[in-house]
């Protein structure tokens, strides 16, 4: 563990961030991470950097919101105000504990804080760098079923992997995304279509969520017609939701059902104008996770998976879309899982979760 700490923590802040001289750095964590954060502040310091460290609990911040009444709204954006206003960059190390703790929060106040921090959520996002991980607790282990101590040694595995070879093999990848119009997606209750172009693709490659791996793009915002159905859990906002099914028209999600409560559901899509319409459409490309495990930020890098997900755009693959959410949900096409192919403008490029054009086939790391 100390080794992979070293590498996770140089990692981070010599390629992920490229901190340099004088840089305010913010680092979020909770203090059962405190072995990396100890590293990340010699490390920080080494180049020059200033580290800040705000120890989070989910539990408190989780009654916080709970008990809070509109009031404090105003505060709370000032305190992110503050940070875009003096920090440079941002390191977010969670500790999963309980995933509910914030599930007692209402509704009205998650919308009226998101729309009231949008503008600066989007700054921190997309004007700032940021580095956003996970330090390997139980409850992760308890949801990828396995002991603490083989998670660890995965978890430390997945994020350390080679970030540089990635960059260099998804190239190819990248350049396909931006030349292509039409994508349609089938598989198992799912045959989708919308167009990509025009719009930028973004190599994922450790610079931002670790682990990483995958490639982005966003739909053109009122192209995406049929129906898809993802195969792996989609957890938000203290709840977890199986076998989501969405069915678009001219873009808009017009239906939306699941295994758990519909009508839960679609208030998350009724959040605001942008929540029934897709913000990105994305690759996941990590050779080393392959299950899912309910925490989006492994899940979404599964190896032979896609992710659609609805909500706000990114900046850097915008299509005009805007929401105070960004649900990234999974849909993995591996032949254990019920294959599935992805077209680009008509021809096959990957089944059952492998790429077939042979400038792609390096991403099938095999």
């Amino acid at each position: 563990m100390k080794e992979k700490i070293e590498i996770l923590s140089n990692t981070i802040v010599t390629y992920s961030l490229k901190v340099k001289e004088n840089d305010r750095v913010l680092i979020e964590s909770a203090y059962e991470a405190k072995p990396l954060l100890v590293q990340l502040i010699k490390d920080i310091s080494k180049v020059g950097g200033i580290p800040f460290v705000r120890l989070t609990d989910s539990m408190m911040e989780g009654l916080q919101n709970e008990l809070a009444t509109f009031s404090r709204i105003p505060e709370m954006k000032a305190q992110a105000q503050y940070d875009i206003d003096h920090f440079d960059c941002f390191i977010r190390v969670r500790y999963l504990d309980n995933e509910y703790n914030a599930k007692k929060t209402k509704a009205e106040f998650r919308k009226a804080l998101g729309d009231a921090t949008k503008e600066i959520h989007s700054i921190r996002i997309n004007e700032r760098r940021w580095t956003l991980l996970n330090y390997p607790s139980d409850l992760d282990a308890f949801k990828a079923q396995m002991t603490s101590e083989d998670f660890k040694k995965y978890a430390m595995d997945v994020m350390t992997i080679d970030y540089e070879k990635m960059a260099h093999i998804i190239k190819p990848l990248k350049e396909l995304m931006e030349k292509t119009d039409k994508v349609r997606i089938v598989g198992p209750n799912t045959d989708i279509s919308f167009s990509i172009k025009g719009i930028p693709a973004i190599p994922c490659c450790g610079t931002a969520n670790i682990p990483d791996g995958e490639c982005y793009t966003a739909p053109v915002r009122d192209s995406v017609n049929g129906t898809i159905t993802y195969n792996t859990p989609c957890p938000y906002q203290g709840n977890i939701y199986h076998n989501v099914s969405l069915t678009f028209e001219n873009g808009k999600i017009v239906k939306a059902t699941c295994d758990e409560d519909n009508e839960r559901l679609n208030e998350i899509f009724n959040t605001d104008e942008g929540a029934r319409y897709v913000g990105e459409f994305s690759f996941g490309l990590n050779p080393e996770i392959k299950e899912p495990m309910g925490d989006i930020l492994y899940d979404e890098k599964i190896i032979g998976s896609i992710h659609f997900t609805p909500g706000s755009a990114y900046q850097d693959a915008f299509n005009g879309n805007k929401s105070s959410i960004h649900w990234d949900m999974v849909l993995i096409q591996r032949p254990e899982y019920g294959g599935g192919e992805i077209y680009f403008d008509d021809v096959l490029i990957r089944k059952d979760g492998k790429f077939l054009l042979d400038e792609l086939k390096p991403l099938n790391y095999e």
